[in-house]
């Protein structure tokens, strides 16, 4: 891979593909995910949260090589967190929005 039309289609054909499969809705996914951390952390983690950490776990990663994974992965995370965030943000009706 060497083009960026290269790295957002392997992370689409990821995140939309088996792993949808396997591990199904990916919303639910973070959101349990969530549910866990914040438990284990004793603080309150959001599903939004879970990919924004997973993306910076990828960009830790980079301090040691520099692999096509880590760049497809954050493509993937980076799109999961807009996401999570747009369906937030439409389950709050207009007037709670401040």
């Amino acid at each position: 891979m060497k083009y960026t039309s290269d790295f957002l289609k392997k992370a689409m054909e990821i995140v939309e593909g088996q792993r949808a499969i396997d591990y199904g809705d990916k919303t639910k996914n973070h959101e349990n995910i969530a549910k866990l951390w914040s438990a284990f952390l004793d603080v309150e983690i959001s599903a939004h949260d879970v990919a924004i950490c997973m993306l910076l776990m990828k960009i830790a990663r980079l301090k040691n090589a520099h692999t096509d994974d880590c760049y497809v992965d954050m493509a993937g995370y980076s799109a999961i967190a807009g996401e999570i965030e747009h369906q937030t943000i439409e389950r709050i009706e207009p007037e709670e929005i401040p």
